[in-house]
């Protein structure tokens, strides 16, 4: 059996990731094929329980060093009972951040923590998407829809406008330097807009 396709979203908080993961599924499930949607920190419901712990509370309340671990453990179990599964399945995961955002939020955001987190996502998961679509979007912008939300799950959100900016740099440097699987795709337009890039993206890779 073919492996199935891993298509992965990033972006800063409040640039529209949610929104599109579920129009790229619902699109690809109405040309017949199996998706299965999902997101990071979570997808499992251990790893929701430690999502818990990470998208809520003080903004200070874990260490950039603890959170790699938080994230770390929650991704191993993520791939263990999902996103593995279906990919030998020979579905498609979409999933609404991975790897990338523990390398921009702990790896520049919080700290220069990039070489560590390199390390433990070695140790623990060992794999990366097929194709992840970077959504870029003026970080003013997207901080004021995140925390319109008003989700309870605000924690990284209240860092603040300087550590927005700080992540977007991050996520630029990180399509310079995975080229190959890496698609930056401006988010500032309307929905509909971006879903078109999305997909012309998708069919294009």
């Amino acid at each position: 059996m073919t492996r199935g396709r891993f298509i992965t979203f990033e972006g800063v908080d409040g640039s529209g990731k949610s929104s599109q993961v579920k129009r790229l599924a619902e699109t690809l499930r109405a040309r017949g094929t199996t998706v299965i949607e999902t997101r990071e920190p979570g997808g499992t419901l251990g790893a929701e329980q430690i999502r818990d712990l990470l998208v809520a509370g003080a903004s200070e309340r874990w260490s950039p060093e603890t959170e790699i671990l938080l994230f770390t453990a929650a991704r191993r179990d993520h791939v263990e009972k999902v996103i593995q599964p279906a990919l030998e399945a020979g579905h498609t995961v979409i999933s609404d951040r991975f790897a990338d955002s523990t390398r921009v939020y702990q790896g520049v955001g919080r700290a220069e923590l990039r070489q560590t987190v390199d390390e433990f996502h070695q140790m623990a998961i060992a794999m990366e998407p097929d194709l992840t679509l970077i959504l870029d979007m003026d970080p003013e912008k997207a901080l004021r829809r995140g925390l319109a939300r008003d989700s309870g799950e605000d924690r990284f959100e209240n860092f603040g406008l300087e550590f927005h900016r700080r992540l977007r740099t991050g996520f630029m440097a990180l399509s310079r330097e995975f080229p190959n699987r890496c698609t930056v795709i401006p988010a500032d337009d309307g929905e509909e807009e971006v879903a078109r890039r999305v997909l012309e993206a998708v069919d294009g890779a």
